[in-house]
């Protein structure tokens, strides 16, 4: 390991810390409905020349491991064309409507994709889920005391949510799909191992509150988004 320009405090290395290079030139490439591809020149602090990274914006998303009260975890199939795979995945969604809350979006999520609402909301982790590719960043929400709800108004599913199934699975058979490789979507992964860990460490009671601090939100936020 090389510690010739700093060495990291314990503190430092048991947390993620901003940090903004200077961007002397950002250019977007190509536009999408829902992300772009864009280019920033950066100069890097240690004085060395710059150099370019190319990257996918995002408008961030929220997953939700609903459990009820059999332990049984309420997921979906989706079809992700860009891997090539039907996925198992947590209700999810993304962040693409101006100003709403992030429990709020997940709410909604739940309700539409798996008729659900929740009486206790936790939450487990928050992700950047492609960090050298992508700015999005993910939370994954817990939600328990479930009941059933209707479609929100005006929810149709459209596109690959019109062929997205519905099912209930055991917790542990999700922890043994992880583990087996068999399971690869990041918010399951995330979600369900860090509920595995919660539960091992006796955390349950220690996790943090849905409306905690997200603070990549905020760098995301001020970002050029044009």
């Amino acid at each position: 390991m090389n510690a010739d320009r700093h060495s990291p405090s314990a503190a430092e290395v048991l947390a993620d810390s901003p940090e903004a290079w200077q961007v002397a030139h950002h250019e977007v490439l190509a536009r999408g409905r829902v992300c772009h591809f864009v280019e920033d020149e950066l100069v890097p602090p240690t004085g060395g020349p710059a150099f370019r990274r190319q990257f996918i914006s995002h408008p961030g998303a929220v997953g939700i491991i609903a459990v009820d009260d059999q332990d049984r975890v309420a997921v979906v199939r989706q079809y992700r064309h860009p891997v090539g795979l039907k996925l198992v995945e947590p209700p999810a969604g993304l962040l693409d409507v101006e100003g709403e809350d992030f429990l709020r979006a997940a709410q909604r999520e739940l309700a539409e994709e798996v008729q659900l609402q929740a009486g206790t909301w936790r939450l487990l982790v928050d992700v950047c889920t492609s960090p050298g590719g992508s700015e999005e960043s993910a939370r994954v929400f817990l939600a328990t005391d479930l009941s059933e709800a209707p479609h929100p108004d005006g929810f149709a599913p459209e596109d690959e949510e019109a062929d997205m199934e519905a099912a209930w699975v055991p917790f542990e058979d999700l922890v043994d799909g992880i583990l087996a490789g068999r399971l690869q979507s990041p918010l399951l992964v995330s979600g369900i191992m860090a509920l595995a860990a919660a539960r091992a460490t006796g955390r349950l009671d220690s996790l943090r509150q849905p409306d905690a601090p997200w603070p990549v939100r905020e760098i995301h936020a001020g970002r050029p988004r044009d």
